[in-house]
């Protein structure tokens, strides 16, 4: 493959799309949009869900072409991406990877068959440009940074869930090096674990990436340009996510700024215009001001698509702990113990996020928590306590697909709710998690991913759980909602038990972190970070020093004990900053009413004893206020002096 300088790739085009327009029905995905993607950029493709572009990828690879406009790629550049078949059959998966270029494989039929010794030597030759000696241990590598270990990789394909096997599928596509790679969403059947492997060797990918996802970790470092695909135009933009919504935000600043000024010209000018178009004297000057409001173009404005927030209801408060795990053990049937003697609890103030790689038991403890697998040892002292008054919501992403397709939201949500309920209160409930009349009344096979998602949820937490287990909830969410969810879940007064593969949401949301590992779950004293640093370590082959030396094992014993030390006084911080948020909440919820005009405009006799009432509320809220910053700004104070 052709190798460029990073001068040539400034000016090389490896995508060049020009004035395309495409519809679906009477929807106008895009709209005489144009962007060009240099040769060797790593792009993050992003937008709202819907908004078309897994529609271009396909346009992309050729198999549908716009209503006008061109989407030339570089000539005789190979264009690669994962298709929706996940492979199968007999062979290995390495055997598999292997086997995914098609040319190496070619080649190595031929060279077994042929007897020319002239093609042999042009054969050897191809096979060392194409790294053919080294294919078997490249190929290993990307298996095993995506969780495949030496064991697994000589399994066969056809053994292997779905799941795992699109795994697969993005392994060969990984091993092809293709000159433009496309990846529309390949963390989705990724663990943490996996995606930061991918991060680190799409930074080191030697070629063109372009990949749609909605993990802002991700497109923040392993991608160098965002692709935003809005209102039917796509934006580039050089730099990470962070780098690109500041920027958007500058622009739309500097778009209604402009719009703004432009306004108040026009008004000027028309005012002129109205004064003096009837007095002779005047009237050249009015047409020529006529002509000048003719000529100015209007501004457009930028319109912001509104993202529905999530709304959980709070539940009732109980004591701790909500769970409590004494020796359990747990497992599909006795004869396979997936977590041995498990001792755990969790209380109504946990933010736990789960870690570790797919396979290791994650789901598993999630069903234990939840009741939907049972302890296998009650015999031998296994204990699982919790309130009889308990609720918990879990929401799992194989529930997605166990929805009735013919179903309607407005007809689940009836099943659940008290058959008094009104229609007016069905739809109510449903209009806070985003379904309006024109979705509610939609079969569940017309909503998008994103929406089903939207619907376990407002399914999920209906009881006001004290308890929420979320299983990968973020596959089908775009990057406003994801940032929604978290929203909602640092409001919600309950506890939480996050299995997610979206760094972001976990930073965002977990102040506990447990590696789920070898048949145990264990507290880890680091933070996120720390956690990658050791994946990183781990993979690379680094391996910890003699465990002899008295020295260095007195260093990791005091790190260990420092961390222990500086949790709780992060977790302070934290549960400060909280508390500030909801007084702060509380207090513009209450300053919103005393502003309402309404309120003092009223006839009913209950309107002044409200004001008074609304008025201390405030006055006592301003109080609370200060002394939630003090306590916010000792426990700051407190974690620096341990940390400085």
């Amino acid at each position: 493959m052709t190798k460029f300088s990073a001068v040539q790739r400034l000016w090389i085009s490896m995508l060049h799309i020009t004035d395309i327009t495409y519809r679906i029905g009477d929807r106008l995905l895009f709209d005489q949009a144009t962007v060009r993607i240099p040769v060797g950029h790593k792009v993050g493709f992003v937008g709202k869900n819907g908004a078309g572009k897994s529609t271009l990828f396909r346009m992309i690879l050729d198999e549908f072409g716009p209503e006008s406009g061109a989407i030339k790629v570089r000539s005789n550049a190979i264009v690669g991406h994962v298709g929706q078949e996940a492979p199968g059959g007999p062979q290995s998966l390495l055997e598999t990877v292997l086997n995914s270029h098609r040319e190496m494989a070619d080649l190595k039929v031929e060279l077994s068959q042929t007897e020319q010794g002239e093609r042999i030597a042009e054969i050897h030759a191809r096979l060392t440009d194409l790294g053919y000696h080294s294919a078997e241990a490249r190929a290993a590598k990307i298996l095993s940074g995506l969780g495949f270990d030496e064991v697994a990789q000589l399994r066969s394909c056809e053994s292997y869930s779905g799941g795992w096997r699109m795994r697969v599928a993005l392994a060969c596509m990984l091993f092809q090096e293709p000159d433009l790679l496309l990846l529309d969403e390949p963390t989705n059947y990724l663990d943490i674990e996996g995606v930061i492997w991918l991060e680190n060797f799409l930074k080191s990918y030697p070629y063109t990436v372009i990949i749609i996802s909605h993990d802002r970790d991700l497109l923040n470092k392993a991608v160098n340009s965002i692709v935003h695909l809005e209102q039917g135009k796509l934006n580039f933009y050089t730099g990470g996510y962070d780098r690109f919504e500041e920027m958007r935000r500058l622009k739309i600043e500097q778009q209604m700024a402009l719009k703004t000024k432009q306004e108040a010209e026009r008004r000027h000018i028309q005012s002129f215009v109205d004064r003096f178009k009837a007095k002779a004297s005047k009237a050249k000057q009015a047409q020529s001001r006529v002509k000048m409001l003719e000529r100015m173009k209007p501004i457009a404005s930028i319109v912001e698509e509104h993202t529905i927030p999530f709304q959980f209801p709070h539940p009732e408060p109980l004591s701790s702990p909500l769970i409590a795990l004494e020796n359990v053990s747990v497992g599909y049937d006795p004869e396979t113990v997936i977590l041995n003697k498990l001792n755990l609890r969790i209380d109504m103030d946990d933010r736990i996020a789960l870690l570790g790689a797919n396979g290791n038991g994650k789901s598993t403890f999630a069903k234990l928590l939840c009741e939907k697998l049972k302890p296998l040892n009650f015999e031998e002292g296994g204990r699982y306590r919790r309130p009889r008054k308990l609720k918990i919501g879990y929401f799992a992403q194989h529930q997605l697909d166990e929805i009735n397709p013919s179903d309607t939201p407005l007809h689940i949500m009836q099943r659940l709710m008290p058959e008094e309920a009104t229609e007016a209160q069905i739809r109510a409930r449903l209009g806070s998690f985003g379904f309006g009349i024109d979705k509610a009344d939609r079969k569940v096979e017309s909503l998008s991913g994103g929406e089903k998602a939207r619907l376990m949820f407002a399914v999920c937490t209906f009881d006001k759980p004290q308890l929420l287990i979320l299983d990968e909830p973020t596959n089908h969410l775009d990057v406003d909602s994801r940032e929604a969810l978290a929203l909602a879940l640092n409001d919600y007064d309950g506890a939480v038990v996050l299995i997610s593969h979206d760094r972001h949401l976990v930073e965002a949301c977990a102040d506990r972190l447990w590696i789920v590992k070898e048949g145990d779950v264990a507290p880890y004293d680091g933070d996120l970070e720390d956690y990658k640093k050791l994946l990183l370590s781990e993979r690379s082959g680094e391996r910890r020093k003699d465990k002899k030396d008295d020295l260095k094992k007195q260093d990791r014993i005091s790190g260990a004990q420092a961390r222990a030390a500086i949790a709780p006084l992060r977790k302070a911080v934290k549960v400060a900053e909280a508390a500030l948020d909801k007084l702060e909440k509380e207090k513009r919820r209450v300053e919103s009413k005393l502003a309402d005009p309404k309120l003092y405009e009223s006839e009913d006799p209950r309107a002044g004893p409200l004001i008074i009432k609304l008025n201390k509320q405030a006055g006592e809220l301003t109080v609370a206020i200060e002394d939630a910053e003090i306590a916010w700004m000792e426990a700051e104070e407190k974690l620096a002096e341990v940390t400085d």
